[in-house]
This record gives structure tokens, C-alpha cells and sequence, in this order.
């Protein structure tokens, strides 16, 4: 069975074996292992609530009960760029024209922004290779809207999320190689790391502040704007079916696209609803399995968040969990816990 829980301080050496994994192009998930202690002290200190909300890192992983294996990991930050910069592409447009020689161009542009500042951030979703099927991949990824859901007070108006840009098979960025490198004068890995250790006061000290006009970059860079790491495309898709979308932000190296939406308007937030857990039977559950859709059930306990997928479906105020999957929620009957519907029903448009 497969569990996405709060991270424990005992997670370090399973976080470090998963960020190993990761490759490059993900600055939030580097295998350092101080800079993953050091996070992964933060995201203890959020689940407790001993530090503001603001500065809180809540980092979720997906263990295999099994083996006791950590299979993924997720997370969702508080707010970014308020102690340290946070910059954005913003693409923009700028107009060009003359009426004595009868010429009207728009050429798009790129500014250097700080626009999404303060913005909670859904970031470091990394399932292992070993993990890649069925609905795993979902349930690491919606698991952080549930939360969300549970506790909303806790983030700002605003969601966002880096997608890891779009990068050729021999693992270069045709985005960084086109632009970036004529001001940073290093590779890309360099930078990605620099970048991940915190280290960004270069990029407003080499990073022109005038627009940037995006006809002037080679064909491959142009077309990496807003495009996606082949690896990245499904987590996309899952993204965009809870409520976010692009409005023209991209990453300043690989211009990979950065998604939105307004907490409230989260699907999480529309659709999911309270259950009280009513049956501890397996024969009940057993008997729920025949006529049901995959559901996303969580706890409502901040310490010790736990998610889980089930094949029982809520109905009238309660839910039927099989001993053993209240076990893994550390619940038990009478209890209340958050439902989702695993899949968007095609009746809803998100």
C-alpha cells in the first residue's frame, strides 16, 4: 500500500536517495545533502507550526508501507521571494508602427519581474522511475490540493507552480544556450545549481532590465518558450485539471512555464468535502468496490497529514475504510476525514 504523509524528521536519507534521481532543471530537489537537512528541518518546523506561514515549507512524501521505501516526494511553500529574490519572464508586448509608411508590427517581449512575489508555490513532485504507473502519479500530485483544502487559511490568494522547462536529449536548455548564457557566461548546471543553493543576486546584477524582444533569439529558444520537460508534460496535465493555468510567466533559465490560479478556485476547494469514517468492516468495503470511482481520502490532523487512494466512495456524510486503510490514516470509525474524487468527472469544467 502507498501512503503520501507529512515528512518526518527520519526522511533525510530516503529524501536524499529521491533528489538523487531527479537530474537537472529542478532547483528545489538537489541531492545536497545540508541543503536537504536544512529543508528538510523547515518542513518539520511547518507541520508543527512552531515558525510564521509565510516562511513554511510543507514537504510531503509518498511511502511504500510495504518495504517502508519512499517512492516520491511533493511540496507546497508557504510564500516565495519574501528573503530572497524571486524572478520571473514575463512575456509582454510591445508595438511598433508607422502611418507614412503604412507598417503595424507586435513583436512579443520578455520583461524581468518580481510579479509573483508573495504567491504560495506548489513545487520539488518527483515520483521514482520504479513508481511511474497506475494512479501514482496522481495521487503524489493532487495529495497537496487536499491539504490545501484542509487548511487554507494557510496560504496566500494566489498558487503557483515552475514547471521544469523543455531541454534537448543531450540535457542542454536551447532557451539558456539562445539567452542566458551570453550574460552568465557559465553552463546551465551552474547555474541551476546556484540557483538551488539560494545564491540569486547575480541574476539582477547580469540580467538586462529592458525588454528582451523574443524575435531576436534563435528558432529553438523561441520554441522552448512555455514548452515543458518531456518528463514534465503529465504533471502539466494534472495541474491544469485541478484549476491552474499559463498567463505568460516562464522560467528566467529554461522558460519553462509557470502556472497559476486562485486558491479559491481550486477544484480541491470546490469539490472536496468532510466524511465521517462510519464502517471499519472489510466485507462492507469489499461490497463498495463493484460500483465505484477512485477516491483521494485524507486525515484532518496537521502533524500528521496522511493521504491515501481508495476505491470506497463517500455517501451520505460517511465513508466505508477497511481496517487497513484507516490504519494507514491513522484514523479510526467516527472519525472525519477530507474526500476527493480522484478524477475530474466530465461533467465539470476545470
Amino acid at each position: 500500500m502507498l501512503v503520501v504523509r507529512a515528512i518526518k524528521a527520519n526522511d533525510l536519507d530516503g529524501l536524499f536517495n529521491l533528489a538523487s534521481q531527479v537530474g537537472t532543471g529542478m532547483t528545489t530537489l538537489k541531492p545536497d545533502m545540508k541543503m536537504m537537512g536544512d529543508r528538510l528541518a523547515v518542513a518539520v518546523a511547518s507541520f508543527a507550526e512552531t515558525i510564521p506561514p509565510e516562511e513554511r515549507d510543507y514537504m510531503f512524501v509518498m511511502e511504500d508501507t510495504a518495504t517502508g521505501r519512499l517512492a516520491g516526494v511533493c511540496a507546497i511553500k508557504g510564500a516565495v521571494g519574501l528573503t530572497e529574490p524571486f524572478y520571473n519572464y514575463r512575456i509582454g508586448t510591445l508595438v511598433h508602427s508607422s502611418r507614412e509608411l503604412n507598417v503595424f508590427t507586435r513583436m512579443d517581449t520578455l520583461y524581468l519581474s518580481n510579479d509573483l512575489t508573495g504567491c504560495s508555490e506548489l513545487c520539488s513532485l518527483f515520483l521514482h522511475p520504479d513508481y511511474r504507473q497506475g494512479n501514482n502519479g496522481k495521487l503524489l500530485s493532487k495529495s497537496r490540493f487536499l491539504f490545501i483544502a484542509q487548511f487554507p487559511h494557510l496560504f496566500e490568494q494566489k498558487i503557483i507552480a515552475e514547471m521544469r522547462g523543455y531541454q534537448a536529449e543531450d540535457g542542454t536548455s536551447p532557451f539558456y544556450e539562445g539567452l542566458g548564457r551570453y550574460f552568465f557566461k557559465m553552463d546551465f548546471h551552474h547555474v541551476d545549481d546556484l540557483t538551488a543553493l539560494g545564491k540569486k543576486s547575480f541574476i539582477a546584477e547580469l540580467m538586462p532590465r529592458q525588454p528582451l524582444y523574443v524575435d531576436y533569439l534563435p528558432q529553438d529558444a523561441r520554441e522552448a518558450i512555455g514548452k515543458v520537460h518531456q518528463a514534465t508534460v503529465p504533471a502539466r496535465r494534472l495541474l491544469e485539471q485541478e484549476g491552474m493555468h499559463y498567463e505568460g510567466y516562464v522560467d528566467i533559465f529554461d522558460a519553462g512555464p509557470v502556472l497559476q490560479a486562485r486558491v479559491s478556485e481550486l477544484r480541491a476547494m470546490r469539490d472536496s468535502d468532510l466524511a465521517s469514517v462510519s464502517r471499519d468492516t472489510d466485507t462492507a468495503h469489499a461490497c463498495a468496490l463493484h460500483t465505484s470511482e477512485p477516491y483521494l481520502v485524507s486525515n484532518t490532523v496537521m502533524q500528521d497529514f496522511r493521504m491515501i487512494l481508495t476505491d470506497a466512495n463517500p455517501s451520505d456524510g460517511g465513508i466505508d475504510l477497511s481496517s487497513e486503510e484507516q490504519a494507514l490514516l491513522h484514523c479510526h470509525s467516527g472519525d472525519t476525514v477530507r474526500t476527493l474524487s480522484l478524477n475530474v468527472r466530465k461533467n465539470q469544467n476545470v
